[in-house]
């Protein structure tokens, strides 16, 4: 009776073939290369590509779950327990490139409101088309509005729902420009008077301004410079209208910002620390290492925080009250961050609460006035893009 001859086991060389070393395993001791090559076995060749994400599966979830304890990661590194968490460095950049990401939606969300006409306000367009007394003003009045879509264009880029508003805002301009034009036409055959605006004096939010002609029989339109002058100056004004009819756009947009000032303020942060703390003689890339896991905290809480914020306008339509719960746990997420902070300090430095509280305070005040001289800017810097 014959018997099925067992599949041929994959030949393991006796060397390391990168470094030449002996081998008694899977895995080089000396340099680390594994003995599966790629090139030789097809599953193999998948298990490298999703080897370092799988390796890093088992530990993020570990490394995620700790970092919700405050000081706890940070302690147990420094204290050598490195092998179960992923490396401050690697998890900051991680949480900040997903934060970065979601947060980019919650700008865009404060300046635009993903609506056609926070770009161009219905009723203001209609008005300036009406005060056009020549197919010459229509059709200045139309490319202006229309390089300001195309300018919302360029800023936004690809944002999932806004290209679409965009295009309608932009047919509706055409359409009203079209309209306006067959008006002048229809009154110019019929040699009747175009309808006046009913008021004279308004002016339009593109600056244009109906005053009367030298004799006094007729309207005149003039374009009025910007208050601040040139585009850049017609667009800060804009701006600060919709602030006005918003307040809490300034708001999002600071907070949309906060990941890019959080990531640039990590090394000076740690500085804070080394000369709070100079008498520990702990190394600065200790106060780094801390450093970067606290931020990492702050990274994920805001990460929780804006997919929040996006997900309130959809459970707002369907469940009003988890829209309510979704809100409840943003501002506790929000005011946790500071406590967060206190307690990693606590709990990494060893002091007494007075001293610790005392050094928190003037660590506080000190980041928080650098976060905030890099974060009004940048948040000035995206309201004024749109």
């Amino acid at each position: 009776m014959s018997q099925t001859a067992p599949p041929p086991a994959e030949d393991v060389p006796a060397t390391c073939e990168n470094c030449g070393t002996p081998l008694r395993g899977h895995y080089c001791h000396a340099c680390g290369q594994s003995t599966h090559s790629p090139v030789r076995h097809v599953g193999h060749a998948v298990e490298e590509v999703f080897e370092s994400f799988w390796h890093l599966d088992g530990r993020i979830f570990r490394t995620v779950r700790d970092l919700f304890v405050p000081g706890r990661i940070a302690g147990r590194y420094l204290g050598g327990q490195r092998v179960r968490y992923v490396a401050p460095m690697r998890l900051f950049v991680i949480l900040t490139l997903l934060t970065f990401f979601v947060a980019k939606f919650v700008v865009q969300d404060a300046m635009l409101g993903f609506e056609a006409d926070g770009v161009i306000q219905a009723t203001d367009m209609r008005a300036q088309f009406a005060q056009a007394q020549t197919a010459a003003e229509v059709d200045a009045i139309r490319d202006s509005l229309i390089a300001d879509i195309d300018e919302a264009r360029r800023v936004t880029g690809a944002l999932p729902g806004v290209s679409t508003r965009l295009s309608a805002a932009e047919s509706e301009v055409r359409a009203q420009a079209r309209a306006r034009t067959a008006v002048l036409a229809g009154a110019a055959g019929s040699d009747a008077p175009a309808p006046e605006p009913a008021d004279t004096e308004a002016a339009s939010a593109d600056g244009v301004t109906a005053a009367p002609d030298a004799d006094g029989t007729g309207p005149e339109y003039r374009r009025d410079a910007p208050p601040l002058g040139g585009r850049i100056g017609a667009r800060i004004t804009r701006n600060l209208d919709r602030l006005q009819d918003s307040p809490g756009a300034y708001s999002r947009a600071l907070l949309g910002v906060a990941p890019t000032a959080l990531f640039i303020l990590v090394p000076l942060f740690a500085v804070l620390l080394k000369l709070a703390y100079l008498f520990q003689r702990r190394l600065y890339l200790e106060h780094v290492v801390i450093g970067l896991y606290s931020h990492a905290a702050l990274m994920l809480g805001l990460l929780l925080v804006f997919c929040g914020a996006l997900a309130t306008p959809w459970l707002e339509a369907r469940a009003a009250w988890a829209a309510g719960v979704v809100g409840l746990l943003q501002t506790v997420l929000l005011w946790a961050m500071p406590v967060y902070l206190l307690v990693t300090q606590k709990r990494v430095y060893g002091q007494s609460w007075p001293w610790t509280l005392l050094k928190f305070a003037i660590i506080g005040a000190l980041y928080f006035a650098l976060f905030l001289s890099v974060a009004i800017p940048m948040a000035g810097y995206a309201l004024y893009a749109l």
